[in-house]
């Protein structure tokens, strides 16, 4: 089954390029173009990785990523940010909130999938090593 990806950005070419290059992967991709949407869109599809913009309407990144880390149910979901806020003080922000990868615009398709696949891969290796340990 395909690993399931929601990502949000309210630039529509954005969230085109991040989707056709991930589908090419082989993961199912959901679209969100604003924080709220986003928070809806984790309740009723429970994704395994976001890629998130910080600056968006009604809710911010940063607002999104909050309310994802707070919450028991959704605070374990990798999150990738993905923006153009590349001042040190917004990168800090980005890591002491939990994501697990910063990445700035203008981006590199082919680095954000190896991120992906990064995130997946050793998400894969704590679960073998969990059902291995006695």
């Amino acid at each position: 089954m395909a690993r399931k990806i929601l990502t949000c950005d309210d630039e529509k070419h954005i969230v085109r390029l991040i989707q056709v290059n991930l589908e090419r992967q082989g993961y199912e991709v959901l679209t969100a173009y604003n924080g709220a949407e986003c928070l809806a869109m984790v309740e009723t599809e429970k994704p395994d990785l976001i890629v998130l913009d910080v600056m968006m309407p009604e809710m911010t990144g940063f607002e999104v990523l909050e309310k994802l880390k707070t919450n028991p149910e959704t605070e374990k979901i990798p999150v990738i940010m993905l923006t153009a806020r590349a001042q040190d003080a917004d990168v800090l922000r980005g890591w002491q909130s939990g994501v697990e990868c910063y990445l700035t615009k203008p981006f590199n398709p082919m680095e954000l999938i190896a991120f992906v696949k990064r995130i997946f891969s050793m998400e894969d290796s704590q679960n073998d090593e969990k059902r291995y340990t006695i």
